[in-house]
């Protein structure tokens, strides 16, 4: 029988509660000879497209796992939970879209199983916590070689909730493209791809006003301007040599950034 010998976590519980132990103990309970992972708990509160995002850009960079992602602000609804096999692991998690993009960069959808065997539940499944009661007994079941096909029913890839597609698009001279997430060191993050860069100038302004220089390092502008350049996820990003490029946009993820050559 295979299995994982990684299971990954990725939540907005914070961790100034209990809740990540409790799912921390659910899954050595079942599975006490797997290591976890603790990608992020800081994901903010039913923030869905951030946490799918932070968990697409890093499931890739693990060993092959089982990921686990709630961020879930439909628990307790009649919103399914999912486990989804791709040819890099596994993704566990409620069907709000949050899993989509990491089962993209990990490969592909391969087959989906709705998590409805009350057997792999951990007793008495609160209607508030599915990330101990529910989620995490599975993912360790999962690791430890059970098959999806004794999680639940089939489910169709073509009925999972998707995220809408972030915003990109592309003209002469410049570049427009929806803020995706902002890093703890104010760097701004755009949806759209790094190789986009290659199409403007070096000399840039953002959002219009805001002057800007195209590089690859911080250090490639003096300290306190604006750098444009490729982050390590592969995304166009904005970052200010020596401060926080989030506090001189004055921007938030899902806002409109536009790039055009000076």
């Amino acid at each position: 029988m295979g299995g994982y010998g990684w299971i990954s976590l990725t939540t907005d519980y914070g961790t100034f509660d209990g809740f990540v132990a409790a799912c921390h103990g659910a899954i050595a309970r079942i599975a006490p000879d797997v290591r976890v992972i603790d990608v992020t708990h800081h994901v903010p509160p039913a923030d869905v497209p951030r946490g799918a995002a932070v968990l697409a850009q890093t499931a890739p960079h693990l060993p092959s796992s089982v990921h686990v992602a709630v961020v879930d602000p439909g628990v307790g609804t009649s919103r399914r939970g999912i486990a989804i096999a791709t040819p890099g692991g596994i993704l566990v998690g409620p069907d709000n879209g949050v899993l989509i993009w990491a089962a993209e960069a990990l490969g592909g959808v391969d087959e989906v199983a709705e998590l409805s065997n009350d057997k792999w539940f951990l007793g008495d499944v609160s209607r508030t916590f599915h990330g101990r009661d529910v989620f995490a007994p599975a993912a360790a079941r999962i690791a430890s070689g059970a098959a999806l096909s004794d999680a639940g029913p089939s489910v169709d890839p073509g009925t999972l909730v998707r995220l809408p597609d972030p915003v990109v698009s592309v003209g002469d001279g410049w570049l427009e493209a929806e803020v995706m997430t902002v890093d703890r060191f104010g760097n701004v993050q755009l949806a759209a791809g790094g190789e986009l860069l290659a199409g403007l100038s070096n000399d840039l302004l953002v959002s219009g006003n805001v002057r800007a220089h195209r590089g690859t390092t911080f250090q490639d502008v003096d300290t306190g301007d604006l750098l444009v350049y490729e982050d390590s996820a592969g995304r166009v990003a904005i970052a200010v040599n020596g401060g926080r490029a989030v506090v001189v946009l004055s921007v938030r993820p899902g806002d409109l950034v536009r790039l055009t050559q000076r």
